[in-house]
């Protein structure tokens, strides 16, 4: 039998993480840092593809590994139009639409044009999986009360999805016999149904929770009044709720290891903001769990924030009456990548094909 050997990319704002795995086991794994000053110059995330394809290929010499060697590439998605879940092969469509058509501006769509370019240069295929933009939401979890806006699929969905089946497979059982809510906790928090094997709904960061840097759901009507006063145009607002929002603006840090030690101090404030921040959590899975008239087998809590024996312990005494809860702390995109390409190479899961 063949040894599959697999480099997952996985590009994010400052970093790219790096990865070749053979079978299951990671030969190695790099979080490579850019700093601001080396992103400075670049307008855009499509002018740093060069900086990143070097540093690629640079971690791959270093590690002695040879791109010829290698079975297949694997990256992350990045912010296609909405799509299923699973692997795709990246073609030049997709390379098309995420250099000139994506979503939105993010670093993970330099994944699959970084992927392909590699792929092509080693003469094998090229893949992505579980992009931020899956969506199989059914058509009753998108009306909103107006016309104009309906609600979108658009989530850490890779890690997620990736701990359901982990959870799963620990369980003994079929992850399309179950009905399972997972939160990714971090920087950013959102949240997902999975019924009998899909995503059926989700919560996305800016209508779920607030997180350590995002608002997440706001009051309309003074968000409006907030939007229309004069002080911000579109972009600082967007800037406010993105990215100085949340435990930001509440406490003036970003980070849940220092907000804890505040409240180990008796910083009464830190404390309020910080157990709000883990009922919103409560109360939206609350929330999915009423798609599935609370049969629910069990509660996943993922993401940075799940390594807080505090912050998943208040989530865990405001829904434990739902289902159980069961922590997959940190974060397991890379693990997530290389299993999903074991997947289509071995003939277990097949690649789709992308097309607008």
């Amino acid at each position: 039998m063949d040894i599959h050997t697999i480099l997952i990319i996985n590009p994010g704002s400052t970093s790219t993480k790096i990865a070749v795995y053979q079978e299951e086991t990671p030969l190695f794994v790099e979080n490579i840092q850019h700093p601001r000053e080396e992103l400075a110059p670049f307008s855009d995330i499509y002018e740093q593809y060069d900086l990143r394809r070097e540093v690629i290929l640079d971690c791959l010499g270093r590690h002695g590994v040879d791109i010829h060697s290698l079975s297949a590439v694997m990256a992350r998605g990045g912010l296609l139009p909405p799509c299923q879940s699973g692997a795709y092969l990246v073609n030049d469509e997709m390379v098309h639409v995420l250099r000139y058509h994506p979503q939105n501006s993010h670093a993970s769509n330099l994944g699959a044009i970084l992927a392909k370019s590699v792929a092509d240069q080693a003469g094998i295929h090229a893949y992505i999986y579980d992009p931020v933009t899956v969506d199989e939401m059914t058509p009753i979890h998108k009306v909103t009360g107006l016309v104009e806006m309906e609600r979108k699929g658009m989530g850490h969905n890779l890690n997620m999805r990736a701990c359901a089946m982990k959870y799963a497979q620990n369980a003994g059982k079929l992850y399309g016999e179950l009905n399972l809510i997972v939160a990714h906790l971090g920087g950013g928090i959102t949240l997902s149904l999975h019924e009998r094997g899909r995503i059926t709904d989700m919560i996305s960061d800016d209508e779920g929770p607030f997180s350590p840097e995002r608002a997440g759901g706001l009051p309309a009507f003074q968000l409006v009044k907030m939007a229309t006063s004069g002080e911000y145009d579109y972009r600082s607002l967007m800037d406010k709720l993105k990215n100085h929002a949340g435990l930001e603006a509440h406490l003036g840090t970003k980070d849940t290891r220092e907000v804890e030690r505040r409240i180990q101090s008796g910083d009464e404030k830190a404390a309020l903001v910080y157990q709000a921040m883990a009922l919103n959590v409560a109360k939206n899975i609350a929330k999915l769990a009423v798609s599935v008239k609370g049969r629910v087998d069990a509660i996943l809590l993922t993401g940075g924030i799940a390594h807080s024996r505090l912050f998943t312990g208040w989530i865990q005494e405001y829904v434990a009456f739902i289902a159980p809860v069961v922590c997959f702390p940190g974060e397991h995109e890379m693990e997530a990548l290389a299993l999903g390409c074991l997947r289509v190479l071995r003939g277990e899961e097949k690649a789709r094909i992308f097309s607008v």
